[in-house]
């Protein structure tokens, strides 16, 4: 860490609130030192687990708030009534220079909803997208977007190239990240139009990056490149499809490793690689929403201690790199490339 920072932590999102977020930011603080943390919630409930932590006591600020955005509220509902929750207030605290980012494990829609409206996005990008890290053979694919935006034309898609070409630089220390599009064949002809588009555009070298072209479905954990870009509702689908998987081996090979004594005793003898095996196939637990003006990331409803300090860990290295910076000079580069893609205008007849 080479200056201090505030992270904006909404302590009352997720399925347990302060009695997992809390443990989480004592783990974070225990790996940076620098770091300090305003922690929005329930101030009696948040007080009772920060007294199981004394090593937090002079790096901990609580904000009391009384309400909660629900985790299975409306994103409409939750721009109403925001005002006052914790996430809402997480959210205000970077828009205010307090904090350099923000965690929340609550609702993904709301986050999103209360996060634009609050934060604004960054110049020229029309929509934020969520950004997922996904497990490979030699490491870690960023994957975007898996759920933000359903329907993306040709200039989105680029939009989200430049977005997490300089996320995954950032976050992972990818001096030219290598970026891809997520297809049904590699060849040119293949996918819909809005995908044949984008790789036109990204293809004309315009922009500072280096694209590979199409990727295959069967290449994600291949990490046949750094960054891949999708559409949400695709994005979407492969990630829920990937977690399935991933639940359907380690449920399989859980039931044969107890099935009987001699599997109990193999298992026991393996359990530090099986253990290994597990992590490598849990995906990432933070989910960074890019495009905004501030550090927004977000940690599954589920979320242990351990994700919540990955969230941290996140936010920190994010809200200390010059991403913003890069995304906007290309977002520039973006609006000039598209307009020559489109067609010369016809003058009416006289």
């Amino acid at each position: 860490m080479t200056k201090s920072l505030t992270i904006s932590i909404d302590a009352m999102g997720g399925d347990h609130g302060p009695s997992v977020v809390v443990p989480g930011v004592a783990l974070a603080a225990a790996e940076a030192p620098a770091l300090r943390y305003l922690l929005h919630g329930d101030e009696a409930a948040i007080s009772a687990e920060l007294a199981k932590h004394p090593t937090l006591k002079d790096r901990v600020e609580i904000r009391h708030a009384d309400r909660v955005v629900a985790m299975d509220e409306k994103p409409a509902q939750a721009l109403r009534r925001g005002k006052g929750t914790s996430m809402w207030a997480a959210i205000e605290a970077v828009k205010s220079g307090e904090a350099q980012g923000s965690v929340s494990a609550g609702n993904t829609g709301a986050l999103m909803a209360i996060s634009l409206l609050i934060l604004r996005m960054s110049v020229d990008v029309e929509r934020p997208c969520l950004v997922v890290g996904w497990p490979g053979v030699r490491g870690i694919t960023t994957v975007l977007d898996v759920g933000a935006n359903v329907d993306c034309d040709a200039e989105r898609l680029v939009e989200f190239a430049i977005l997490g070409e300089a996320f995954h630089r950032a976050a992972h220390g990818v001096a030219k990240p290598t970026v891809g599009l997520l297809n049904v064949g590699a060849e040119d002809m293949k996918g819909h139009e809005e995908v044949r588009q984008a790789h036109g555009i990204l293809r004309s070298g315009k922009f500072d990056l280096d694209y590979r072209g199409f990727v295959e479905g069967d290449e994600l954990f291949q990490n046949k490149v750094d960054v891949v870009v999708t559409d949400g509702f695709t994005g979407n689908v492969a990630l829920k499809t990937a977690e399935g998987a991933a639940r359907y081996i380690n449920g399989e090979l859980r039931a044969a490793l107890t099935s009987s004594l001699t599997s109990k005793l193999g298992a026991l003898l393996a359990k530090s690689g099986l253990l290994k095996l597990r992590e490598k196939l849990s995906p990432d637990a933070a989910a960074p929403l890019l495009g905004l003006n501030g550090v927004v990331v977000k940690s599954h409803g589920g979320a242990s201690a351990r994700d919540i300090a990955a969230a941290i860990r996140m936010a920190s290295k994010l809200a200390q790199s010059d991403f913003a910076a890069e995304i906007e000079r290309n977002m520039t580069r973006l609006t000039a490339a598209v307009a020559e893609q489109q067609p010369p205008a016809v003058d009416g007849a006289a």
